[in-house]
């Protein structure tokens, strides 16, 4: 999960994906970038951190031109301490490449050494989105060998793109001299949308937020396969780059990653939240007789819909209990369990009077490792709460996900292979309350009927690839770097593949 974002207009766009990126600053803590074009010159600055911090006032000057793209990262794949992984990437052949990439190849290893041995191409990283850059580059080389380069021959580099990626990507490019390209994976796992201004101004991104927030109107998704080519004059062309799609977008956008002021294929994110909510209360029900809880609380801060709809829905108060440390970032996306689990009580502080002698529900978006979850039912135990009662809008997650969620090791997974009972046990709550996957499914879905369904491989094991076996999980999770930052040297003088015998 990463959030990009693609700019062609008539003024200097430095300032807007600048902008952007800050809509998107939810996707990826870990590193940021940006990339502008004048005339046929790329001009880039990328680094690790947050977007507040790359960009200084002498970063942003040094940014000029019409068009350019960006990108927030979430490391899920390769080295998450290298600067050298922060995108964008670059290759100056042919024409000169730029590109960022949310998702997760599934067979980027395999890529690297066809393009290696076969194409003839060198990567200098373990990122799986330098690898579909140089993927790129070598289909829109054997497409336009000696000729001028036109639309039709962006698509049939796309098409080739799609025939040899495996995984989820939704991507934006830009050619040098030509303009900007954006496509996304056949099965439309990571999101992708389009939008444009009144001053003839086009802008890509992961969501609509970043569109909206910036005067641009959302025209409407990028469909699954399809490409999108925008040249210069900012003319908007699209094609269907995929002989067989299927639309089935990541249900754990919905759940956790986007914003709630988003609207992802069709869908809004704050209604599928409160969707999930109504189906939550009826598993509440079942399981803790109304009457024995005092007041629901939220777990700050994507849960908050779900909980406002349960606690109506059982005629329950609704209180804020927890506040939130908006100057900690989010400790699901933060690389390194250590890392994770000391930031919980920074993060988080409690209100104590809203505790103190009640059985409170407390409500959460989703349990994956269960760390942040064991540390907040004791601080609610700590804060003189009589029982602690714990809600998931989520089903349990009980399978590792492949497709750019951090997520790849059943090991890390709280629920994997364990009970329901043995999950509450570890957790140390009173009572554990999860969604069911069908009620979820079926929440979300029914506000976009024309959708094949979902990716919810982490809650139901069902890879909507199609490619994927537990060897295949246990070969992505032996390339996995999984060390804490600070073990190696990642400064710029270090090659990132170096290897001491």
């Amino acid at each position: 999960m990463c959030g990009i974002v693609g700019v062609v207009s008539k003024t200097p766009v430095n300032q807007l994906i600048y902008d952007a990126l800050l809509l998107l600053q939810h996707r990826g803590q870990d590193a940021a970038g940006i990339v502008t074009q004048q005339g046929r010159k790329f001009f880039m600055h990328k680094a690790k951190g947050m977007v507040r911090d790359v960009f200084r006032t002498r970063n942003m000057r040094a940014l000029p031109g019409l068009c350019g793209l960006g990108q927030v990262r979430y490391p899920t794949a390769g080295n998450a301490f290298s600067e050298e992984e922060a995108q964008p990437f670059y290759v100056n052949a042919p024409f000169g490449l730029v590109l960022v990439h949310n998702g997760n190849l599934t067979n980027a290893k395999a890529l690297a050494q066809e393009l290696f041995q076969t194409d003839h191409r060198h990567v200098n990283t373990d990122s799986d989105s330098e690898v579909l850059l140089n993927v790129l580059a070598h289909e829109l080389e054997k497409v336009t060998r000696g000729i001028t380069l036109k639309p039709a021959d962006v698509f049939a580099a796309v098409r080739g793109v799609h025939q040899r990626v495996k995984g989820s990507y939704a991507v934006v490019a830009l050619i040098a001299g030509h303009g900007l390209l954006a496509f996304r994976d056949p099965f439309g796992i990571r999101p992708l949308c389009v939008g444009h201004n009144d001053q003839g101004g086009v802008m890509v991104a992961s969501e609509s937020v970043a569109l909206e927030g910036n005067g641009f109107e959302l025209d409407r998704d990028v469909l699954p396969g399809e490409a999108v080519f925008v040249d210069l004059d900012g003319k908007m062309q699209f094609e269907q780059c995929a002989e067989k799609t299927s639309h089935n977008p990541c249900i754990f956008e919905y759940v956790y990653l986007a914003r709630p002021d988003s609207v992802l294929d069709g869908i809004s994110v704050y209604q599928a939240r409160l969707n999930m909510g109504v189906t939550l209360a009826k598993r509440v029900v079942s399981t803790v007789p109304p009457n024995e809880i005092d007041v629901v609380i939220p777990i700050p801060e994507s849960s908050r819909p779900s909980a406002m709809e349960l606690a109506q829905l059982l005629g329950l108060p609704y209180r804020e209990g927890f506040v939130k440390n908006r100057y900690v970032g989010r400790t699901f996306i933060m690389p390194g369990q250590g890392v994770r689990k000391k930031s919980v009580r920074q993060k988080l502080n409690v209100i104590g009077s809203e505790f103190k002698g009640r059985n409170v529900l407390l409500v959460d978006d989703s349990i994956v490792r269960g760390t942040t979850s064991r540390e907040i039912v004791q601080m609610a135990r700590d804060a003189g709460a009589r029982k602690v009662y714990l809600a998931s809008a989520a089903p349990p997650v009980r399978y590792p996900n492949v497709y750019g969620i951090d997520m790849p090791t059943p090991d890390e997974l709280v629920a994997h292979n364990r009970t329901v009972e043995e999950v509450r046990e570890s957790i140390g709550c009173d009572a554990l309350i999860y969604q069911d996957v069908d009620a979820m499914k079926q929440a979300i879905g029914s506000l976009n009927p024309k959708l094949a369904g979902f990716d919810a491989s982490c809650f139901d094991g069902v890879y909507v690839t199609g490619d994927i076996t537990l060897a295949d999980i246990a070969r992505l999770n032996a390339g996995r770097d999984q060390s804490e930052e600070g073990e190696e040297d990642t400064s710029r003088l270090a090659l990132p593949n170096a290897q001491v015998a």
